[in-house]
């Protein structure tokens, strides 16, 4: 069967960049094993200003709005909310933190980001005072992905399936199965590692755990970020997370991990002490070493192409970098060098 695009993953990077392609006029088939994600675990948290020296995301100004729109067409098309658009509170920890937050208020180019320091905040303790962020919120990632997961299996674009690298032939015309595409990309999150076409790019995967509980204290109406975030969610749920593990790259929850984040958001947010957890997820993000995304064809075999990498900010960047690759893949537009794969090939391909 003749199709366009195979795309491998049914992630946000996946369904995004498979949604755009359709959108365009294209066909798609969207392969997936079916098993829970990265991007259906994490919290797909939008904050565009982050770190301890309250920097700017690159690009945000641009990002932003074009996320924004992007989701706001998603929700018309399918008539459900995706994008929940909340206020954030930062607490400063230290006297630097204060400092660096007081520097960035003054600053023309976080206006727009920043609201400034509330000395308090009723039921959170947090004694250096909280700097107030907006255009904050989060992605609800789990009803995006199930409506786009409907919308290609209604057009016969979607497949739950393994994926044997070996099945994939290059020659004499690229296929699988009896799948003939013009392209294969690959959007399958840290499981990259083992591709065979891919596994030479620098990634650097990091597991996160995340708990989803009730809240019997008072609610609260912000996002909060102590270190760790908390989102509050309709009806007096909630979820908190995310830890951080370079080393047990595995889809293992852990008790150690649900204490330390229980234990931080309790000192953060004391009435959460009366909380019932009843979910706890583990996912591993496709995080790179220069923290940028993976995106281009394979400098080998052009029919295979790669569109990944998106760490913790993928909420806020696949939307614009799905119209980027789609334009490259269909008008052989250049990509932004900087999140080109081609600034690896010379570390591991000879001219």
């Amino acid at each position: 069967m003749q199709i366009d695009f195979l795309i491998v993953g049914q992630g946000l990077a996946g369904s995004l960049l498979g949604w755009e392609l359709c959108r365009r006029g294209h066909k798609i088939l969207l392969v997936d094993n079916g098993k829970e994600n990265a991007s259906q675990v994490a919290a797909g948290l939008i904050n565009p200003v982050t770190g301890q020296r309250f920097v700017k995301t690159a690009d945000v100004d641009m990002l932003l709005p074009l996320a924004r729109s992007y989701y706001a067409t998603l929700q018309r098309f399918f008539r459900q909310t995706f994008f929940v658009e909340k206020p954030m509170l930062r607490l400063l920890r230290n006297e630097k933190e204060r400092q660096s937050a007081e520097k960035r208020l003054l600053e023309a180019g976080y206006r727009d980001y920043l609201a400034g320091i509330s000395e308090a905040e009723p039921n959170v303790d947090s004694p250096l005072g909280l700097l107030r962020q907006t255009q904050t919120g989060y992605l609800l990632t789990v009803p995006l992905l199930s409506a786009l997961k409907n919308f290609f299996s209604e057009r016969n674009g979607y497949l739950q399936a393994d994926i044997d690298y070996a099945d994939i032939k290059l020659e004499p015309e690229l296929h699988w199965r009896h799948f003939r595409p013009r392209r294969i990309i690959f959007c399958e999150g840290h499981l990259a590692r083992r591709n065979p076409w891919f596994n030479w790019l620098p990634w650097q995967p990091v597991k996160g755990e995340i708990l989803t509980g009730f809240s019997l204290g008072e609610p609260i109406g912000k996002i909060l970020n102590y270190g760790h975030w908390f989102i509050p969610l309709p009806d007096g749920y909630f979820k908190t997370g995310a830890s951080f593990d370079r080393d047990r790259l595995d889809m293992t929850v852990t008790e150690p991990a649900k204490a330390a984040l229980l234990r931080d958001l309790h000192r953060a947010y004391p009435p959460s002490a009366a909380a019932r957890i009843f979910r706890q997820q583990a996912g591993i993000r496709p995080a790179t070493q220069d923290r940028q995304p993976f995106i281009g064809l394979h400098p080998r075999y052009p029919r295979l192409a790669i569109f990944n990498g998106f760490g913790a900010k993928g909420s806020l960047l696949i939307p614009r970098h799905c119209q980027q690759f789609a334009d490259t893949l269909l008008n052989d537009n250049p990509l932004p060098n900087h999140i080109d794969i081609k600034r690896h090939y010379e570390s591991h391909f000879i001219a």
